[in-house]
This record gives structure tokens, C-alpha cells and sequence, in this order.
């Protein structure tokens, strides 16, 4: 997981907040957009289909993901009975919002690689290269963080497409109780191992397929 505010850099920082204001309207808006386009007005009325940050940040969920690296927004109401199929549409709403993170990693890790051998030559390139580095590291952890299949994370309405609809809404009624497990072993790092796994994963496979603008080593990004 990305590192806590004690051991942070006043670059790391504000490579984090830049990323942050960058990610987190683009994760949400990709809920909002997707649901408005499957026939449900509501995000869209609320005005979230937005990449304003102030329209979608939780003061708490932000400070946490600032200062620890986890946290949460402010989520995205849907009205399910717009839909066509309640359940399919909320399985496709909630996935766009993964699947934007791994997108603006995707960029960001390609632009990285280009803007790197830049980055000996100027102090702007650098700082650049910093940022974009740290976007991809951010939404690599975001997009695997929220394909998590357990309530109310955006992969358990996938995985819930399998359940019967009387336990699919029974299971919905204890989201909050869940969620608020889910963070404790997050926060206590039982979950750290298993999610590292998967972040690694993600980020070979993106290495892989930009592998045009050039190849970079895992510790080059992750750790640095």
C-alpha cells in the first residue's frame, strides 16, 4: 500500500494531492456517466458526473486516503429501477469506476516512460515525471481496492450477479457493517499481503502493454 504521511516527502505529497484531485473525480464521474447512459438521471441531477473534486470528496475518506493511503468518496447515488436489469445495471455502473483508474494508469505509466529520459534535463520534466509516476501507483491501488468483492466495494456488484435476489439485497442491507470490517483488516494490514499481490500484477501487466514507450522495473515505480 502507498506509505503514510509520517514517512512522506513534502514531493511525495504533493504528488499524492495532485494525484488525488486527478483520480478520485475521474473514478467517480466514470459511476455517474455510465449510470446516467444505462437511463438513470440521478448522479447526473446532482450534478456528479463532474471531474470537480469538491463534488465528490468526503471530508474523512479524503483525509484518510491523504494521510494513510486508504480511504473513500462520497458515493454515487443510483436508482436501480431506472435500469433495464436492477442488478446487471449496477454491476456494469459499478465496474466503470475500476476500470477508469486502470485506464488513467494505463496513460499515466505510458507517459511516464516518455517523459523519463526528460527528467535529467530539467527540473520540470522531473517533477512531471514524479507526478505521473505516482498517479499510476495511486490507481493501480484504487482500481484493485475497489474490485474488492465484498459489500459495498464496486466488485461485489459483480460477484453479486451470481446470488439469488432475496440474499443479493439481504447481503446490501449490511453494507455499512462490512465496510467498516473490510477497513479494520486494512487498516491492521491483514489484507495488505493479498492486495500487494494483485497490485503487482496489475502493474506487469500495464508495463507489458506499454511496453512501446519502453520498459521500467517494478521497484523503479513502486517503491521510489
Amino acid at each position: 500500500m502507498l506509505r503514510s504521511f509520517g514517512t512522506m516527502s513534502a514531493l511525495e505529497m504533493a504528488a499524492r494531492v495532485i494525484s488525488l484531485l486527478i483520480s478520485i473525480p475521474v473514478h467517480e464521474s466514470a459511476h455517474a456517466w455510465v449510470s446516467y447512459k444505462l437511463g438513470d438521471p440521478t448522479a447526473k441531477r446532482l450534478g456528479r458526473i463532474s471531474l470537480n473534486p469538491m463534488r465528490h470528496f468526503d471530508l474523512m475518506g479524503s483525509l484518510s486516503m491523504l494521510l494513510f493511503g486508504i480511504g473513500w468518496a462520497k458515493p454515487v447515488p443510483v436508482d436501480p429501477r431506472y435500469y433495464h436489469n436492477k442488478r446487471l445495471g449496477m454491476a456494469i455502473s459499478s465496474f466503470a469506476g475500476p476500470v477508469s483508474n486502470i485506464i488513467l494508469a494505463y496513460i499515466s505509466l505510458a507517459l511516464f516512460k516518455l517523459l523519463l529520459p526528460l527528467s535529467l534535463k530539467s527540473n520540470l520534466a522531473y517533477f512531471a515525471v514524479y507526478i505521473l509516476l505516482y498517479l499510476c501507483r495511486i490507481n493501480i491501488v484504487l482500481g484493485v481496492f475497489n474490485m474488492i468483492p465484498i459489500p459495498p466495494f464496486d466488485g461485489s456488484k459483480i460477484v453479486m450477479l451470481l446470488l439469488p435476489e432475496k440474499i443479493y439485497f439481504k447481503v446490501l442491507a449490511y453494507e455499512r457493517y462490512i465496510f467498516l470490517g473490510v477497513m479494520l483488516l486494512l487498516f491492521t494490514g491483514v489484507l495488505s499481503r493479498p492486495l500487494s499481490y494483485v497490485t503487482n500484477a496489475v502493474f506487469n501487466l500495464l508495463d507489458i502493454s506499454t511496453v512501446f514507450f519502453g520498459r521500467v522495473s517494478f521497484a523503479m515505480i513502486w517503491r521510489s
